[in-house]
C-alpha cells in the first residue's frame, strides 16, 4: 500500500465532523495610532543619531513572500518596497514598490500611514521587451527622491537584510556623497517586547495552531498518510484566516527522527509523527508549537525521549515571570536530559546537537546506508543516507522570541544568555532531542510574559504526545 497507488478517502470527508473544541477568536488588525507611533520612535532615534533620511529597503523571496518583516511593522505592507523617511517635519514618507515580476494583485492591504506609492514597474527584454532593469530603476528613483528632500549628500539610516546587499551598495555608489549606516537595530529593539494589540493578534495565530493540531489530531490514524495529516492541518488554520500553508513541517517514520515536508508516509503501528509548526502567520505576525503523535505501543527508548522532552518544557515553564535569567529558563528544561542520562550539562557549548560540524570544526559526514522505505520506494526513490548525521536536540538552546513572519530572533533562550524576561516578551520553549534511526521528540509550547507570570498560549492542545490507537 502507497498514497500513489491505492485509491483514498478524500481529507475533506475525514475532517467533515471536525469541530475544534474552543472558540477561535480572530484579533482586530493593529490600529492605525499603533504604526503612528512606530514611526514616531523610529524618527526620533534616527533624529538622534543625526540622519537626514531613513531607507528600508526589503525585496522578494520565492512564492510571493517578503524578505523580511520590517515594512509590515512600519506600515503593513506585505510585499516588496523601499521606503523613504525624511526626518524633516513636513515632509511625508513615500513608498516604492511593484519593481519585481514576481507581483501579487491586488496588494494585500493599504500601507498605513504612506500617503505617496510609486510604482517602478517591472521591465526587460524577455519579460516586456522594453530595455532596462527594474532593480536599477528602483536605486534611480530611490536617489532622486532622497536628493529631493535634501538628503543626497547628507546622513542616511539604512534598514535591510543580507538580500538588500545589493540594493545598498548600488545606493552608495549613486550617492557618493551621502553617508549610509545599518540602523535595523533600531526596529529589532522597538520589536523586543510587544503591545497590548500585537499580543491580541499573536494570540490568535496561537489558537490557529491549536485550532490545526486538532484537526491533525482528528485524522490521524494507521493507514493515514502524512499527505493527509499536513493538509488537515493546513486546512483548519487557512480555513480560518491563516496567511500561509508553508510554515510548518511534518517528520514521519518509526523512529520519529525525520522531521520535512510530507512525501507519502502511509502511517503504521509503531510509527511517531512530529508536528513542528515554526510559523502560522495571521495579520503578518506568528505562532510556532511543537507537538507529537505516536501510532500504537513505541519502544521504551522512545518513551524515555518522549517524556525527558515533555518534563523539560514543562520545568521551564514553572519560571516563567518577569525577572527571570533567561538561562535559568534553559537550564531547568535540559535538567530532565541530564536526568535521562541523555546530557552531561545544559551548557550551549558542550551540548551535542545534530546539525553540529564535525570534532574538528569542519563538515560532516552524513552515514551513507539504505534505508528500507516502502511508500518512498513507490515513487522511484530510495533513502540512501542516515539522517540526522548525529545525535542530540536540533540546537544547543531552549528557545527564542517569536513575532513576525519573516523577522529575525530578537533573542535566543540559551545558557549563555543572561538577559532577564520582561513583561510583553513573546516566545517558544521547545525541547527537542533526536537518534538516527532510534527515537526522536519535538515538543514546544508559546508563552506571553505578563506582569506577574506567564499565559501559555497554545495551552489548547496538551503537550503531551497525542496517542493514536492502533
Amino acid at each position: 500500500m502507497n498514497a500513489h497507488a491505492t485509491p483514498r478517502a478524500s481529507i475533506e470527508r475525514l475532517l467533515g465532523d471536525f469541530t475544534p473544541d474552543f472558540d477561535f477568536r480572530p484579533a482586530m488588525p493593529i490600529p492605525p495610532a499603533e504604526y503612528a507611533e512606530r514611526m514616531r520612535k523610529l524618527k526620533r532615534e534616527a533624529v538622534s543619531a543625526g540622519h537626514d533620511a531613513v531607507v528600508v529597503h526589503c525585496d522578494t523571496v520565492g512564492w510571493f513572500h517578503a524578505a523580511h518583516a520590517y515594512l509590515r511593522y512600519l506600515c503593513d505592507w506585505m510585499r516588496e518596497g523601499v521606503l523613504i523617511i525624511p526626518m524633516d517635519e513636513g515632509k511625508e514618507p513615500v513608498l516604492l514598490s511593484f519593481f519585481t515580476q514576481s507581483v501579487i494583485l491586488p496588494p494585500g492591504g493599504e500601507p498605513v500611514g504612506v500617503d505617496r506609492i510609486l510604482q517602478i514597474g517591472a521591465v526587460g527584454r524577455e519579460y516586456a521587451d522594453i530595455p532596462g532593469d527594474s532593480g536599477q530603476k528602483t536605486v534611480e528613483a530611490t536617489v532622486n527622491l532622497l536628493t529631493d528632500i535634501g538628503a543626497g549628500r547628507g546622513s542616511i539610516g539604512f534598514i535591510g537584510d543580507k538580500r538588500s546587499t545589493a540594493f545598498r551598495a548600488a545606493l552608495t555608489a549613486a550617492m557618493p556623497g551621502a553617508k549610509f549606516t545599518d540602523q535595523h537595530g533600531i526596529l529589532d529593539r522597538m520589536q523586543r517586547a510587544r503591545s497590548p494589540a500585537e499580543i491580541a493578534v499573536i494570540r490568535s495565530a496561537a489558537q490557529l495552531i491549536s485550532v490545526a493540531t486538532q484537526a491533525a489530531y482528528h485524522v490521524a490514524r494507521p493507514g493515514v498518510t502524512d499527505y493527509e495529516i499536513y493538509a488537515a492541518f493546513t486546512m483548519a488554520q487557512m480555513a480560518r484566516g491563516g496567511e500561509t500553508g508553508d510554515g510548518y513541517q511534518i517528520g514521519a517514520n518509526e523512529w520519529g527522527t525525520h522531521c520535512g515536508k510530507p512525501y507519502g508516509r502511509v502511517m503504521r503501528k509503531g510509527d511517531l509523527a512530529n508536528l513542528y509548526v515554526s510559523n502560522v502567520t495571521y495579520q503578518g505576525y506568528t505562532a510556532q508549537t511543537a507537538r507529537m503523535i505516536a501510532f500504537g505501543e513505541l519502544t521504551a527508548r522512545q518513551e524515555l525521549v518522549l517524556d525527558a522532552c515533555t518534563r523539560g518544557v514543562k520545568a521551564a515553564e514553572k519560571l516563567i515571570r518577569p525577572g527571570t535569567l533567561m538561562r535559568d529558563l534553559n537550564n531547568a528544561a535540559f535538567a530532565p536530559y541530564v536526568e535521562a542520562g541523555l546530557l552531561k550539562d545544559p551548557e550551549a557549548r558542550s551540548i551535542p546537537y545534530i546539525w553540529s560540524t564535525g570534532a574538528d570544526g569542519g563538515p560532516r559526514e552524513i552515514p551513507r546506508q539504505y534505508i528500507p522505505d516502502a511508500d518512498y520506494e513507490a515513487q522511484g526513490r530510495r533513502l540512501m543516507h542516515v539522517y540526522p548525521a548525529t545525535f542530540g536536540p536540533h540546537n544547543p538552546n531552549l528557545g527564542h522570541s517569536v513575532g513576525m513572519a519573516g523577522g529575525q530572533n530578537a533573542f535566543n533562550i540559551s545558557s549563555h544568555n543572561y538577559d532577564k524576561l520582561e513583561e510583553g516578551m513573546v516566545f517558544v520553549l521547545h525541547t527537542q532531542w533526536l537518534e538516527p534511526m532510534s527515537a526522536g521528540c519535538n515538543v514546544g509550547d508559546m508563552y506571553l510574559v505578563t506582569a506577574d507570570g506567564f499565559e501559555n498560549l497554545s495551552r489548547h492542545t496538551p503537550l503531551e504526545t497525542h496517542r493514536v490507537a492502533a
